[in-house]
This record gives structure tokens, C-alpha cells and sequence, in this order.
């Protein structure tokens, strides 16, 4: 099983930020990257109008693949997955390492993470 908040051994930590990166789903596209940082352990990504411009919190370890060439972000969901994820909660200060992970740890740990 991998660990939901750290990208995978194969990818390492991002080697920039990566905001504005287009997000992919194993079945198409789900919007970009609206908050990252190299030393964060999920990206924030908006949704614009496929769900009505939803922010999703996604964990580093959903991450399937980086194409920096290409600026897309490559994960290991389906657009349902991601869509029915539960809301970002925009008042959590995200900023520490123990802030409160427990909603999307119920909801992505079925996942095998």
C-alpha cells in the first residue's frame, strides 16, 4: 500500500511547483493545479467548469506521473473519483504536517491508499 501524502518512490519530490500543471485522470482531463508547493504532500486542484469550478484536494500519492515538458500532472483516479471526493475545507491551515487529514484519508483509503 502506498502512503497517501507522499508521492511515489518512482517520481520523488516535485522538482518545481507545480501550479498550472493540467491535471489527467485515468479517464481524461479534471482541471489544473491550483496550489502547490515542493514541499507539500497533496496539490489542490481546480475543477473549473467540469464540476462547477470544485477545488479537490488530491494527496501526493494518488500521483501517478509528472511530465514537466508537457506541464501535466498525471493521476491515478477516475473523474467520478475525483468528483465525489470531499470538498476542500478552506479553512484548514495546511501549512503544518498535522492538520486535519482524516476526510480524505475515509475517502481515499478504500483506493489502496
Amino acid at each position: 500500500m502506498t502512503n497517501l501524502w507522499f508521492y511515489r518512490a518512482t517520481i520523488g519530490q516535485p522538482q518545481r511547483d507545480l501550479t498550472g500543471f493540467d491535471v489527467e485522470a485515468t479517464d481524461g482531463s479534471i482541471g489544473s493545479v491550483d496550489e502547490n508547493t515542493t514541499d507539500r504532500d497533496h496539490l489542490v486542484v481546480d475543477t473549473g467548469f467540469w464540476i462547477f469550478g470544485k477545488r479537490r484536494l488530491l494527496p501526493a500519492g494518488v500521483v501517478d506521473r509528472i511530465d514537466y515538458d508537457d506541464e501535466k500532472v498525471y493521476v491515478n483516479l477516475t473523474k467520478d473519483q475525483v468528483k465525489d471526493a470531499p470538498d476542500l475545507d478552506e479553512s484548514l491551515d495546511r501549512s503544518f504536517a498535522e492538520w486535519n487529514r482524516a476526510p480524505y484519508q475515509e475517502y481515499y483509503h478504500p483506493y489502496g491508499w
